[in-house]
Order: C-alpha cells, then structure tokens, then sequence
C-alpha cells in the first residue's frame, strides 16, 4: 500500500472543491475575456476532465503513485488558465511550472481518448500510458525546428487541373530567387522573445534576398504589447533587403499590436495592397491578401485584378491560410506563400510520409508544394503552434526556398 495512493473516485468534497474551482475560473474568465472563449474553456475543461478520468482509473490499477500527475497536470491546466485573464508573457519559471506540463497534460489527455472511452464501458485495454509519451515526444518536438534549403520551380507551362502536391521541379537558372519564409511564430508559451530573435538571426544569415512573414504572429499571452514583438524582430531592422508582411487569422485579434511591432522591425505590411521590390535577383511584385473567413472567391478576384501582373516580374501572393489557394484564378499568381495550417501539426512528417491530421479531416493543404493551374503555392509548417498544444510528428520550419522561374 503506497502512502500517496490517490482513491479511484473522489470523495463529495473533492468533487465539489474541483466543480468550485472550475466555475470560479470560468466566471472569471466570462467577467474579462469573450464568451467564445469562455465557451471554448468550458468545453474544453469537460472534455479534458472526462478523459482524463477514464485514463486515471487505467493509470490507479497499474500504478496507484502516478494519480498525483494527474492532479498536478490539471492543477496547471486551470492555472494558465486563470492566468490568461490578465496575459501577458510570462517568465521562463511559468513555463516550466505551468506552460509546459499544462500542455503535455492536455495533449496526452486528447490523444488518448479512445482508450478514456473504452474505459466507460469497463474495458481496459494495456498502454493507457503511451498518448502521454507520445505528448512527450510533442514538447520536445515543439522546442525545434528543421531546417531546409528548397529548390521550388515556378512559371512551368504544364497547367494542373485539380489542386495536388507537387513536384518540385527539376529547372535550375543562374541566379534564383533566395526566399526567407517566417509564419505562425506565436509569441508565447513555446515561443519566447529569444528564441524568436534567434529565429530571425538565422534567417537573415542564411543571405536571402526578400524576407516574408506571412501572418499569426502572436497568441493571447502577447497580444496587449507591441514591444515584446517588435523586440523579437528587432534583427530585421539591418537586413539588407525587403521584408513584406501580411496578417494571419489571429493578427487581427490585436491589429496594432502588429502594425507597431512590424513598423519598429522595418517591415512593410501589405494589407489586401501590392508592391514591387528590387532584390539581387531582379525586381519581384508582391502582393499581400488580408485574411478572409468569407467571400473568398471574390476577395482574391477582386485584390489580383487591381493589381495586374507587371511584365518581366516575379509575382509573389502572400496568403495566410492555404485552403483559400483554390481561389486564386489562373494565372493570378507565379508562387503564393502561406502558413496557417502549421504543416497539419499532428502527423508523420518527421518519418518522410506527407500525410497529416489536416490532410486526414480537410481538403486544406497542409504543407509543402502545391499546384493548380499554373499557379503554385508553398506551405510553410510555420516556426511556432497554437490551438492543439503540441507539435507531433510534425516539425517546424526554419527554410530558405530558391524560386527557379522556368519561363
């Protein structure tokens, strides 16, 4: 008999102590943040707890001691999000104490839903433990990145009738266009001040000629400053070259938090607005999309005929979420450049295989080279994650893409 052995149900008192705690923090969440999110919070304590006792009463059998991770994984669960009425960035202790645990915890719990349910019905399968692990394996994904130089062909005469991945292309010019691709940074648990910097220290030494930051910079923790972000980007400021932005789904959440952090880094943000750049590689057009749940069709139809493609001239699309790829007509773009879906996030990237949780349940793409028509589009798996708490299978990426243009 273990001293620390947890009981397999709670007591009334514990139950109703945990029933408390979780509508405190709801009210108080309701009092200060969206009711979206205080629905999503709710939501997602209900089926996280449910889970989480179905692997729990697996766990008690096999080993009584562990209950108290358990607890403990909880615990952090609503103390980030307490923590969340008031966000800001919190320090590296946080993290380690709360962040972190908080969500190898909820990513395990999630992952091992199936076998949470079998347990309701009184069946009791062997390897309750392995959905943690594998969050394990996640968290020390989520702490890197690949990196990877790209050779992408554009300006094939070949047109694709269905939107599909897409060879890379075996055209090779003297000089490509050398590309930096920043997307989904993510201020915030994962994704410090300095590791961001660092980000861009790399990009920049890897000598592009354009660097592009391609939306969703921040999450909720570092939204209320500009300062936090603009100091991240901060190394762009002495690249000797254009840096153009565009805003993702979660930047308009704090618009101007953007707008100041990217006017302090010397990046010009093209909303739903075009411009040209002279690179080492020639002059390139670059048009920006703003981010748009509806009308996409007529949204993109609309940006790419008031601002016409210029003879002689690269014509890059910045494009925040890929889905909206399909939209943009013949012709309309040489390579669009998009983020969003952060390589599909779950996955079997890591072993050489393309397919992801995001190719499973979507039609989106999900990462990597795409065509349709003769447009073609790069999908960057994004430097940081939000949403689902972990990376699995799926690493980040740190690329320098070298754009041939075959005609």
């Amino acid at each position: 008999m273990y001293p620390w052995r947890v009981p397999p149900a709670p007591a009334p008192s514990t139950f109703a102590l945990g029933l408390a705690i979780v509508s405190l923090v709801v009210v108080g969440l309701a009092r200060i943040r969206s009711q979206a999110f205080v629905v999503f919070r709710a939501v997602l304590f209900t089926v996280l707890g449910l889970c989480a006792w179905g692997l729990y009463t697996q766990a008690f059998v096999a080993a009584p001691q562990l209950g108290w991770l358990f607890i403990y994984g909880h615990a952090a669960m609503m103390v980030g999000s307490v923590a969340l009425i008031r966000p800001h960035m919190k320090p590296v202790a946080f993290r380690i104490l709360v962040s972190w645990p908080e969500a190898v915890y909820g990513a395990g719990t999630l992952l091992g839903f199936p076998i949470a349910i079998l347990a309701a019905f009184g069946v009791h399968p062997p390897g309750w433990w392995l959905s943690y692990a594998l969050a394990v394996v996640g968290w020390l994904q989520s702490m890197s990145a690949r990196r990877d130089e790209v050779d992408l062909v554009v300006g094939e005469v070949e047109a694709i009738p269905q939107l599909g991945r897409h060879p890379h292309g075996a055209t090779r010019v003297e000089r490509p266009l050398r590309i930096a691709q920043l997307t989904d940074t993510h201020l915030g648990p994962f994704m410090s001040q300095q590791r961001l910097r660092g980000i861009v220290e790399r990009a920049i030494a890897s000598s592009p000629d354009l660097i592009v930051l391609t939306g969703d910079f921040l999450t909720m923790e570092s939204q209320s400053d500009p300062e936090v972000l603009g100091g991240a980007l901060a190394p762009l400021r002495d690249f000797d070259g254009p840096v153009v932005a565009c805003f993702g789904n979660h930047d308009h959440e704090a618009p101007e938090t953007v707008r100041q952090a990217l006017t302090r880094a010397g990046a010009q943000l093209l909303v739903d607005a075009a411009c040209t750049v002279d690179t080492q590689a020639g002059p390139v057009q670059v048009i920006g999309a703003d981010f748009r749940y509806r009308n996409r069709q007529a949204h993109l139809e609309e940006l790419l005929a008031a601002h016409p493609r210029q003879a002689g001239r690269l014509r890059l699309l910045l494009l925040h979420d890929p889905a909206a790829f399909r939209y943009v007509p013949p012709g309309g773009a040489d390579l669009v450049l998009s983020g969003h879906t952060h390589g599909g996030q779950v996955g079997l990237v890591s072993i050489g295989i393309a397919g992801t949780a995001v190719s499973l349940f979507t039609s989106s793409p999900d990462h990597g080279f795409w065509a349709q028509h003769d447009n073609r589009l790069w999908v960057h798996r994004g430097t940081g994650h939000y949403g689902f708490p972990l990376r699995l299978g799926v690493p980040a990426e740190e690329s320098l893409l070298r754009v041939h243009q075959a005609t």
